[in-house]
């Protein structure tokens, strides 16, 4: 059943989609993606030449295919894009060597004492730094700012010799260093374009790029703040690692599928050893979702690939990135959150959220309600109490707070009428900050905000003082409101996220081109900022797997995320969502450098899951370059799942249904040459779990043993929609830890 559904989601992305736009744009030429797998090993012509000849062959005309493509990809998988009409995509897809054709879209960023947090203190112990040094990591997003502290090189020497990529100088970026070894920049469409842009270059002027490459292997900066805040000392996981940045996002157009594919296409051959992308879009099958294609092939050679969840949360079945060999990371809060106080006329002091760096000049301000600001003689289509754009009296706001009920761009309209500040009151308080552009918080409308309300109420001369924002500890650690959910529905039965890293309130690098809120108003620039998304969790997780390669060098992709995955730390959810939220729990890169045992998965495994899924024999063996691959020459993938993941999750797809799964695991021992693990199993009420055999007895390091995990059940009662459980290994010294949960979609 499962396996009918995924082929029919790759037969309607790969054939239904070309006719669906031959319907409506056959006369329009667009950008598409002609995937074409592997390299071909004994190739005697050069991929470009093949791809225009493919290109003429389809559209019948040398000069118009030569100005149809856009770019080839040919240094660490075959593909390329070109402008086609919808029938011409079509027939390219019935070419024997084509995986996937499919259309260029348009993906989005998702947008300190955090690795203190994580256990990983600015002397945690180390390999030697030379090794740690040699370790690249490359980052796909809005590029770079050398001059932030973050990329200072002192200390180090050339690049690694591993290391074959380029730095490409531009508009505000004259070159690299020994720190960031490497900088390019993709805008495809742009480039191809007769229009000129002198600001193409890897430089980046959003900022977004700079904080998470920092985050992941930035250099310690002592006293790094946002004017004053949260002061400290602001470093990535592997401060000593090198950089690869790769800009592949642009303003409001966002990130493009075939700037991606052709940034994993270079940092693979470049020689980066792990890839940090903090961008996402709707899920697509496998051989059409460039994520997808760029980090198996990233895999294939030896490099993780982590990437964000996406910020779409709570609700549920809204995680991205979701192929079984990316690490998606979602986003979590550490121990410290960021307090603004307001004092008000009559000596009451209520608190609230938000970032805010100014300090106030005077000692109170006059404060008014949007309703009592609001301009009743203009045309108005909006709500005044909630200062809604247009309908506030600039005169009645000029030099005052103003108390606003609802959130958006309060604090944007607020300051275009010039007002001293604005406080804004919410339904339901986020668990995240906001920079506002003017002196600003959000208060909850309930408590705080009543307190405002009843003090206007109360006096003819209502005053008030917004406070500089400062630091304050909170209980941590738990999934961020924003921070997307699972399950997922390209993969039914892997679970998705796998893991959670912190992505509240980061500060870390940012770039002086760009101001701290991102709008052109702001004149403030700074060298740190402080930004929440999941976007500042997957560098986190980047860097903590950087972390554990630096012991490890040769593990694999897969074993690296197998040791953060088993030694996370289970969270504490504040909703029903539990593990669809967090995954494996919180990482935890000390712990882990010993695992005890991991979860290992070669490419046999992955070809044998994607036969299981319904991708055909055809399309595999052009993805691994095997001519004439058949999916009955390999083990024919078991279980509920058909793969060896550290977490184990399955689908309820129909009505009534009861609960009956099987999960065959392997682990590979990389503790104690002589160990016994005994099985520890927490099932809730209404689920059976057996693993069978319940111990494990090695006797070297680097054995396998298998085991296989059986779930049984009754029908779900119809209210309950998750059922959370989870596996233990446990030696007396490591702790391997699975989740395993049965997930019922509402109806």
């Amino acid at each position: 059943m499962l396996q009918n559904m995924s082929l029919l989601l790759v037969f309607c992305t790969l054939y239904c989609l070309p006719f669906m736009l031959q319907g409506s744009n056959q006369h329009e030429r667009k950008p598409y993606i002609v995937y074409m797998g592997e390299l071909p090993l004994a190739r005697t012509y050069a991929p470009e030449d093949h791809h225009l000849n493919l290109l003429e062959a389809t559209i019948g005309d040398h000069q118009l295919a030569r100005e149809s493509k856009i770019h080839s990809y040919g240094k660490s998988f075959n593909g390329f894009v070109a402008r086609l009409l919808p029938y011409e995509a079509k027939k390219l897809l019935q070419e024997e060597n084509v995986v996937s054709v499919f259309p260029n879209t348009h993906s989005r960023i998702h947008t300190t004492r955090s690795w203190d947090f994580l256990g990983m203190p600015l002397k945690v112990t180390r390999r030697h730094s030379k090794i740690e040094s040699n370790i690249i990591v490359g980052l796909l997003d809005t590029g770079i700012s050398l001059d932030c502290p973050s990329f200072n090189d002192t200390g180090y020497g050339p690049p690694p010799s591993t290391w074959k990529g380029k730095c490409i100088t531009g508009a505000n970026f004259t070159g690299c260093n020994n720190k960031v070894i490497g900088a390019k920049y993709f805008n495809l469409e742009q480039t191809a374009s007769t229009s000129e842009d002198n600001n193409l270059s890897p430089a980046d002027e959003e900022g977004h790029g700079t904080h998470t490459a920092s985050t992941a292997a930035g250099v310690a900066v002592k006293g790094a703040n946002l004017y004053g805040i949260g002061r400290g000392t602001a470093r990535g996981g592997v401060p000593s690692a090198r950089i690869a940045v790769y800009k592949v996002c642009w303003g409001s157009s966002g990130c493009s599928d075939m700037d991606m594919l052709a940034a994993f296409d270079e940092a693979i051959a470049d020689g980066v050893n792990l890839i940090s992308v903090s961008i996402g879009g709707t899920p697509r099958p496998f051989f059409s979702d460039p994520m997808a294609i760029g980090s198996f092939h990233a895999m294939k050679r030896g490099i993780l690939t982590s990437c964000s969840a996406g910020n779409d949360g709570p609700s549920t079945m809204t995680v991205e990135n979701v192929a079984p060999w990316i690490l998606t990371v979602a986003a979590s809060a550490i121990d410290r959150q960021f307090t603004t106080v307001v004092s008000l006329g009559d000596g009451k002091k209520v608190a609230g959220m938000s970032i805010n760096t100014f300090s106030p000049k005077k000692n109170m301000y006059p404060l008014i309600t949007g309703a009592l600001a609001s301009n009743v003689t203009g045309d108005s289509y909006g709500n005044a109490s909630a200062c809604d754009y247009g309908t506030l009296s600039k005169d009645k706001v000029m030099g005052r707070i103003v108390y606003c009920l609802g959130t958006g761009s309060q604090d944007y309209v607020i300051n275009e009428l010039g007002g001293a500040g604005t406080i804004m009151s919410v339904v339901e308080q986020s668990d995240y900050s906001t920079t506002t552009i003017i002196p600003g918080v959000f208060v909850d409308a309930t408590t705080e905000g009543k307190t405002i309300d009843l003090y206007i109420n109360s006096t003819k001369n209502a005053q008030a003082i917004i406070h500089k924002t400062i630091s304050t500890r909170s209980p941590g650690s738990y999934i961020a409101s924003f921070s997307s959910r699972g399950p997922q529905f390209i993969t039914f039965n892997i679970l998705k996220p796998d893991l959670a890293a912190p992505g509240l309130d980061i500060l870390a690098g940012y770039s002086t081109l760009a101001s701290i809120t991102g709008y052109s108003e702001d004149n403030r620039h700074n060298f740190f900022n402080i930004i929440s998304g999941t976007s500042m969790a997957c560098p986190h997780a980047a860097g903590a797997a950087a972390y554990v390669k630096s012991f490890h060098p040769h593990w694999s992709p897969a074993a690296i995320k197998s040791a953060l995955m088993t030694t996370a730390t289970p969270m504490r959810i504040k909703d029903e969502t539990a593990e669809l939220g967090s995954g494996s729990g919180q990482i935890n890169p000390v712990r882990a450098l010993d695992p005890g045992l991991i979860y290992d998965i070669n490419m046999n495994s992955y070809i044998a899951f994607l036969c299981k899924e319904g991708y055909n024999s055809t399309s595999i063996g052009i993805l691994i370059g095997s001519k004439g691959f058949d999916c009955s020459s390999i083990s024919s993938a078991q279980g509920t799942d058909g793969i060896n993941y550290p977490s184990m999750h399955t689908q309820i797809m129909q009505a009534n249904s009861s609960i009956s799964a099987i999960f065959y695991r392997n682990v590979t021992n990389v503790g104690f040459a002589n160990s016994t693990y005994k099985a520890k199993v927490t099932a809730p009420k209404g689920l059976s779990i057996v693993v069978v055999p319940d111990t494990l007895q090695f006797s070297r390091l680097n054995q396998e043993l298998s085991f296989k995990v059986a779930l049984k059940g009754p029908s779900m009662p119809k209210e309950t929609k998750i059922l959370s459980g989870s596996l233990e290994w446990n030696d007396s010294k490591h702790s391997v830890r699975s989740p395993i949960v049965v997930y019922k979609p509402m109806r």
